[in-house]
């Protein structure tokens, strides 16, 4: 969490002695608060998932969703639950069971044949009779009738009366309906595998072994992949009421990792359109899953409730990685690692669409042969990359280390030295009457302290990026000759690196201002608890087109020194001419 809020602050011992409170501020203070509360609501899914699978598993049992009764001596189908096994099969109301559970219940005739002998066996038999001469019920009391009807199908046979007045002895239309109970494969497979991808997953996002990236994502990205077996035995059960609140859960367990991904759309417009679909596909999935559970399974419905939960991450996925500018690759080493995190967050986004599958199916084979595609990508061309990414940025942060403490070092010296030595030289000028040049001394050490003020930010360190974009804004407004506004809304403040990058940027951004546009200039900062953005426009001609590619090629330093300061804080920079000139520099920076 960004430091001046409550996480950050340091809790003396005497104030708060219990340990507890100690490790909650510790893990404050390491977490933002939007993705503990994030996390926190993706763990209570998956926890209320696995225990409503295991449940299922142990005392569900296959609804099949046949109901019989009695209709005179013999059994009929009363009433099949739309959303249901027997109305996938073709069950239908009103059919007369023959058979049930291996006992048979009704007759149909049937031709006899004469007994086969020596003389007759090379020849083709001829009824002799029919047996018995019409539809007849196996005489049982009412009593066993109604238990057999009240007992579970696992086997039953049934004709539907048009099928009983058309048919003939040799050609009754007699359907067969198997229905063997829950199995391991439904029950105890799905669940093995979900908690195989939910901690197994976790741990591997967490420990940073599937991409720097993801590791901010390891809770909501374990989960939404993993409910969908998690949940499974409760669809397998084929309960009307089961199936829909698996239908409900794999839907939920989509909006953490859909959140996750939204906060990292770069742009607001973007993040807003992405919002405005994912909460449709959202609404539209519930409004789905409540719908089907009243009307005869459909494979249309599944494959567009499906397109519709995977969208949930996938939009914001896809938003998130952007557009991949390939040929920026060969000219720039910089842009590996924008192209890993894009990989990243698109595989992210797109992996529970490929768990979800069907509410009956959720597509082992599928799931596992994307893994494995995403793990041969991720082998011989995102992890060369992500190593030259880890190599550059290991270099710039080192440049900018040297050149923080570089800069740190001249302030001391003059500030110790020269600037000591002019003081005194001051007072002697002033003791010998020389007032011409004790003032021309007193203006040379206000400019030393300004430039002491440059290199080592002491109101930066003591109050944060608003106060110091402040005294910036003072300062180049005697510079400008014109109107220099600042704009603020300060709330949490970023961490020490992201502030320093954020005012540096700035601090170049207002130079070319200065240089190379004309007022007003307007400076926009706002920071909250999930990011901070950054913004310095002015009224001049606007920036060159090719400004980027000449940077990166070597020219136009400036904005090659932006471009490596929101690279190394994970921010995106966009420097652009407005249509109506003038140039506009934003930075944003979204806290993981």
């Amino acid at each position: 969490m960004a430091r001046g809020s409550i996480g950050s602050r340091r809790i003396p011992a005497r104030r708060c002695g219990k340990s507890r409170w100690r490790r909650f501020a510790s893990l404050c203070y390491r977490r933002p608060m939007r993705q503990q509360r994030r996390d926190l609501l993706a763990a209570a899914i998956a926890v209320v998932a696995l225990t409503l699978g295991i449940g299922a598993a142990t005392i569900g049992r296959l609804q099949t969703g046949v109901d019989l009764e009695v209709r005179g001596d013999h059994l009929v189908v009363a009433r099949v639950t739309p959303m249901s096994l027997a109305a996938v099969d073709g069950v239908q109301e009103g059919m007369i069971v023959t058979t049930l559970n291996g006992i048979e219940l009704y007759q149909l005739p049937a031709f006899i044949y004469p007994e086969e002998t020596v003389d007759n066996v090379d020849q083709e038999l001829e009824p002799i009779g029919v047996e018995p001469p019409e539809p007849t019920a196996v005489p049982m009391s009412e009593t066993t009738l109604w238990e057999l009807a009240n007992a579970p199908v696992d086997f039953m046979t049934a004709i539907a009366p048009e099928d009983l007045d058309q048919g003939s002895p040799d050609n009754w239309y007699v359907r067969d309906f198997w229905y063997y109970g829950l199995g391991w494969q439904d029950t105890v497979l799905p669940l093995a595998f979900g908690a195989l991808l939910l901690v197994g997953g976790w741990y591997l996002l967490k420990i940073g072994q599937l991409g720097a990236s993801l590791q901010p994502l390891a809770v909501p990205l374990a989960v939404a992949v993993s409910t969908p077996f998690l949940v499974s035995p409760l669809a397998a059960t084929w309960e009307v009421v089961a199936i829909v609140i698996a239908g409900l859960l794999i839907t939920l367990a989509m909006l953490p990792l859909a959140e996750a991904l939204w906060e990292r759309i770069p742009g607001a417009s973007e993040r807003r359109s992405i919002g405005f679909a994912v909460g449709f596909c959202e609404v539209t999935a519930i409004f789905l899953t409540l719908a089907v559970s009243q009307q005869p399974p459909s494979w249309t419905d599944d494959v567009v409730r499906w397109a519709l939960i995977g969208a949930i991450p996938l939009l914001p996925g896809i938003a998130a990685a952007g557009p991949i500018n390939l040929d920026a690759l060969r000219s720039a080493t910089a842009s590996s690692g924008r192209v890993v995190q894009s990989a990243e967050y698109a595989a992210a986004g797109a992996t529970p669409l490929f768990a979800i599958g069907t509410t009956q199916e959720p597509g082992y084979v599928t799931l596992v042969l994307w893994l494995v595609f995403i793990a041969v990508v991720a082998r011989f061309t995102v992890r060369p990359l992500a190593r030259v990414a880890s190599r550059a940025q290991l270099q710039r942060d080192l440049v900018v280390a040297a050149t923080e403490a570089e800069r740190a070092r001249l302030a001391a010296d003059i500030h110790d030295d020269a600037l000591q030595e002019l003081t005194l030289l001051v007072r002697r000028l002033e003791t010998a009457g020389d007032a011409e040049g004790a003032e021309l001394g007193r203006t040379v050490a206000e400019r030393l302290r300004a430039i002491c003020g440059d290199l080592r930010l002491p109101i930066l360190d003591d109050l944060g990026v608003g106060p110091a974009l402040d005294w910036l804004v003072l300062r180049i407004e005697r510079l400008a000759g014109g109107e220099v506004r600042l704009e603020r809304a300060d709330g949490t403040r970023p961490p020490p690196d992201v502030e320093l990058a954020f005012f540096r940027v700035a601090q170049e951004a207002l130079a070319n201002a200065v240089k190379h546009g004309q007022p007003p200039i307007v400076v926009q900062y706002r920071s909250t608890e999930s990011g901070a953005s950054l913004s310095v426009d002015d009224a001049g001609p606007g920036i060159e087109p090719d400004a980027g590619a000449v940077a990166e090629q070597g020219g136009h330093f400036g904005l090659l020194n932006m471009q490596q300061r929101a690279e190394a804080i994970g921010a995106i920079l966009d420097v652009r001419r407005w249509p109506g000139g003038g140039t506009h520099v934003a930075l944003e920076w979204r806290a993981r």
